[in-house]
């Protein structure tokens, strides 16, 4: 965008540094503001202050200045065009020379004082709402401490100071690589066939038992026999919601309330119309990657869920291993407006390690990671894919060996067959050469960290001899799944089938009637 500073004549000089001060007097540095406020042309106008003056920028044609963002953005996406500067938010005064307020109390911006367990708890209690403007991993008042290991021990609690430590303190070269594999959204038709061409069966692990991956599950178009077949050969079920709600702030805002219907919601779908009666859907993952800050760790401690993969870590070397939550997260929250939780919680995270997708890192300039395979846009051809999985693999083989983590939607392979080809060619080629490395479920690594095994010992240990060898069988136990053609008060005007080898509810189950027994 092009940039220009605005300078008068002298005779009008002491006036414009008058105006100039007006202006300025309240912003805080760098802040970018209007002069006009107004659709069109004066939207993509704004200014800020400098030590040289005033400095103005045009954001190009197509696009609007977001004053809350303070960047520009879309026209349609840009939403307070009205407004000239952005939101002041008050901040508490909680580092002042004398206190303010007596013990176990803080003040808010304009000096009255409140219950510390009410700073940036999500409602504001200060009149000038100063109580929810500094709440992030730094500022939170009730935040988590940081990583003590005299009092974080395995088996339920593990951190580290840079979150890339290995459990137990185990020498690497002595770590099973474990490889974990997992598809986010539906299991229909679409994508079972997929499914069972790469976990045919004949491809096993070191300890003789069949390939495992996670798969987090979101509730629309799910084919719940399918589901019912994938659980019986060993892979965990996860949630990734009902709604897979469109609108990604929601996930980023929702109450505990929201979080508790989509997510513990999806589970009573899943364990009723899949048949899992073990109590093995304990993980989630939430829709865009949007993380839901404490109220989403709140609903999970509440709904006694094990652990979250929804926190990305930006691509560091070595890369990080999983972490629990009691103690503050050891790297950035990483990702555009993302809310990261910063209390406290009795939750493991599994976390997404950005994964490397430069050409050739001997010699390329750095490249921002990616998360999910399918957004590393950059792979264009089977080779090309190919040399990532390796190349990723060895950053972390030759490392700290924490788990490598290959996310995909199944679309990303189905619909460009020489990726799959390459992937499985690379899956084979390290069953192959590596008598150390496990393709296993989320359940798996955390049941490893929590008692970390040799690799020499893993080989026997039980947990990863769950559901060893499962021979092929059929979805349902007797008979063919139920094809049932159901509606919901919820989704008006939609007719949607349902397959399930159980019976067939009355209504297609939702939000507030999860059971579709029809009862709110």
């Amino acid at each position: 965008s092009s940039s220009s500073s605005t300078s008068s004549s002298g005779s009008s000089k002491g006036e414009s540094e008058e105006y100039e001060k007006e202006l300025c007097k309240e912003k805080e540095a760098g802040e970018w503001f209007r002069l006009v406020a107004g659709e069109g042309d004066s939207c993509r106008d704004v200014i800020q202050c400098t030590s040289s003056g005033l400095q103005a920028i045009r954001c190009p044609a197509g696009l609007a200045f977001d004053i809350e963002k303070q960047t520009c953005d879309w026209k349609d996406q840009v939403k307070n065009c009205a407004k000239k500067t952005k939101e002041k938010k008050v901040k508490p005064l909680l580092y002042t020379d004398e206190p303010l307020c007596s013990d176990g109390q803080l003040a808010c911006g304009d000096g009255v004082c409140m219950e510390r367990t009410l700073f940036c708890n999500g409602e504001k209690d200060c009149a000038d709402g100063s109580d929810e403007t500094y709440c992030d991993i730094n500022h939170d008042p009730n935040r988590a401490p940081p990583c003590d290991k005299s009092v974080c021990v395995l088996p339920d609690c593990f951190c580290s100071e840079d979150g890339t430590s290995i459990p137990g303190d185990l020498p690497s070269s002595q770590v099973p690589q474990m490889i974990t594999i997992t598809f986010d959204d539906a299991i229909n038709n679409n994508n079972i066939e997929l499914y069972t061409e790469i976990f045919n069966g004949k491809r096993k692990n070191p300890n003789g038992c069949q390939i495992k991956a996670t798969y987090f599950l979101s509730h629309k178009y799910t084919n719940y026999s399918a589901v019912q077949e994938m659980h019986r050969r060993g892979h965990e079920i996860a949630s990734h919601s009902i709604t897979h709600n469109a609108d990604e702030n929601f996930w980023s805002n929702a109450t505990v309330d929201d979080w508790a219907k989509e997510m513990a919601g999806m589970r009573i779908i899943v364990e009723k119309f899949a048949n899992i009666s073990d109590n093995s859907v304990v993980g989630l993952r939430a829709p865009y990657l949007r993380v839901g800050g404490n109220n989403q760790f709140v609903m999970m401690e509440e709904q006694a869920f094990l652990y979250d993969s929804t926190i990305t870590a930006s691509l560091t070397n070595p890369p990080l291993w999983p972490y629990t939550m009691y103690f503050r997260m050891p790297h950035r929250c990483h990702g555009n407006l993302q809310n990261c939780p910063t209390r406290s919680h009795a939750v493991w995270e599994m976390v997404m390690n950005e994964l490397d997708r430069r050409e050739d890192p001997t010699i390329e300039e750095d490249l921002p990671g990616c998360a999910m395979v399918d957004s590393c846009n950059n792979i264009l051809t089977g080779d090309q894919f190919y040399n990532f999985l390796n190349y990723n693999f060895d950053r972390h083989y030759q490392q700290n060996r924490a788990p490598l983590g290959l996310y995909f939607h199944a679309a990303w392979l189905k619909n460009n067959p020489e990726f799959l080809e390459a992937f499985l060619y690379w899956i084979d080629e390290v069953i192959e050469k590596y008598d150390d490395a496990y393709f296993v479920t989320m359940t798996q690594v955390i049941q490893w960290m929590q008692n970390p095994r040799t690799k020499s010992e893993v080989k026997s240990f039980e947990p990863w001899k769950d559901k060893c060898d499962v021979p092929e069988g059929r979805s349902c136990n007797v008979g063919n799944p139920n094809s049932c053609s159901l509606t919901s008060k919820e989704l008006q005007g939609e007719t949607i089938r349902l397959h399930t080898c159980m019976r067939c509810p009355n209504n297609y189950p939702w939000l507030n009637d999860p059971t579709g027994d029809g009862f709110f």
